[in-house]
């Protein structure tokens, strides 16, 4: 195995043009809360491990490209991460910043030290060794350095939220006014008194457009697809729970019709106000396609009253207007496309077989978290953060077990070559 390793990482050693590191334990890409959950897992086995981190602090979506009014969209209790639960006298739905302290104080607690501003530029995996190749850039300040890591296990952990989507759009360049993704945006308060066109209606655009309309924005939302719209709570006990209740003793076509009756019972008919119901079920749609129902916090009540208008497809962009697919045409100010992200895993991983050119893993839940190779996946699950935890402690318990099984074999040989030695004197 030492010849092995030594073939894959000579050229480096004899050019002494890039610095490279043997890790004892797996290297982890991604310090959000799947990467934070899994090295904490880790850690409770005994694991070391090494966490490289692009963004220079953990959890960089939530820090940095997130709105200032955002909560948890589920209870807490339902997003906390393995090993330790939220503080009692955090509310049920945990705002950003308390989100942010106690993803802070997580990596504090499990003593997670993520190598910030590095950059994975390629992550390969040497057969004839067993050893994967991890290549990255380090930035400080203005000075850029290459770094190789070399480890037996590879854990991903870079997330569905890696790349903001940006769709082309006819006419988008010469429309002449302020477009941002909503990553970008921060509030309302900048927009006051403008007309913004919000493009996309899953839960950032309609939390988005609720958020304009607090700040005496005119918000138009573009409905392109059928979407499901679903209450936060039915008569105080959060929806979700009560679907994850409801799974343990019912099969999901039934839990599905029953939400839409609740759904219906609340909201009333959305239908009528642009807001057309896929024909799949939401949980269906969820565990097949990943698309996740909005979860209703008051932008309803503002489509209703007219406060967002919903409009269908764009058909084309032009200077300071955009034109819909039914030919109307609306003058606006600004534009924020709340049109989701994606995984950015193609883009650096040399492999094949367990990721599809999606970027997901192939195998569907729970089958996706283990590949060949040392190779894992962690947050890929569309399940959230509790799909993200339940694979953090998978990946930890079988990396723990090998990682274990080679140490004790590692210290017989040398014991066996300690007493060989011995005998020769």
């Amino acid at each position: 195995m030492d010849q092995s390793l030594f073939r894959l990482v000579g050229q480096e050693l004899d050019s002494f043009q890039r610095k490279w590191t043997l890790v004892n334990g797996p290297v982890i890409i991604g310090a959000g809360p799947s990467g934070l959950a899994t090295a904490a897992c880790l850690r409770e086995q005994g694991v070391p491990f090494v966490v490289l981190e692009r963004a220079e602090c953990i959890a960089s979506l939530w820090q940095k490209r997130t709105y200032d009014r955002l909560k948890l969209h589920l209870p807490k209790q339902f997003c906390q991460l393995p090993k330790l639960p939220f503080p009692e006298d955090f509310p049920e739905y945990p705002t950003r910043k308390q989100f942010i302290e106690y993803l802070e104080s997580y990596a504090k607690h499990f003593d997670i030290n993520p190598k910030f501003n590095e950059c994975v530029q390629s992550a390969r995996y040497d057969e004839t060794s067993g050893f994967w190749s991890v290549k990255t850039i380090v930035t400080s300040g203005s000075n850029k350095t290459e770094f190789e890591y070399i480890c037996r296990w590879l854990v991903v952990a870079t997330g569905e939220n890696a790349e903001r989507v940006v769709p082309d759009i006819q006419g988008l360049a010469e429309f002449g006014g302020e477009v941002i993704h909503a990553c970008e945006y921060k509030s309302g308060e900048k927009f006051q008194g403008q007309k913004v066109l919000v493009v996309g209606c899953g839960n950032s655009g309609m939390e988005v457009s609720l958020d304009l309309c607090n700040y005496n924005a005119s918000p138009s939302m573009v409905v392109r697809s059928s979407v499901h719209v679903l209450p936060k709570e039915v008569y105080g006990k959060s929806t979700f729970e009560l679907a994850v209740l409801m799974m343990k003793w019912l099969p999901l076509w039934l839990v599905d019709k029953l939400m839409l009756i609740l759904a219906w019972l609340v909201l009333g008919n959305v239908e009528k106000y642009g807001l057309k119901r896929p024909s799949m079920g939401p949980l269906e749609l969820k565990n097949t396609k990943g698309k996740t129902p909005v979860l209703d916090i008051g932008a309803l009540k503002k489509i209703k009253s007219g406060d967002i208008n919903v409009v269908p497809a764009i058909k084309r962009f032009s200077y300071r207007q955009v034109e819909l697919v039914n030919g109307e045409k609306l003058d606006i100010d600004s534009v924020v496309l709340a049109t989701g992200y994606r995984s950015n895993v193609p883009s650096w991983l040399q492999e094949g077989e367990f990721f599809g050119e999606n970027g997901y893993p192939k195998a569907p839940f729970p089958h996706g978290w283990k590949g060949n190779g040392g190779l894992y996946a962690v947050g890929f699950t569309r399940r959230g953060l509790s799909g993200a935890s339940s694979d953090a402690m998978r990946i930890a318990q079988d990396i723990g077990k090998l990682w274990k099984d080679e140490t004790k074999q590692h210290k017989k040989i040398t014991i066996a070559c300690h007493r060989q030695c011995i005998s020769q004197f």
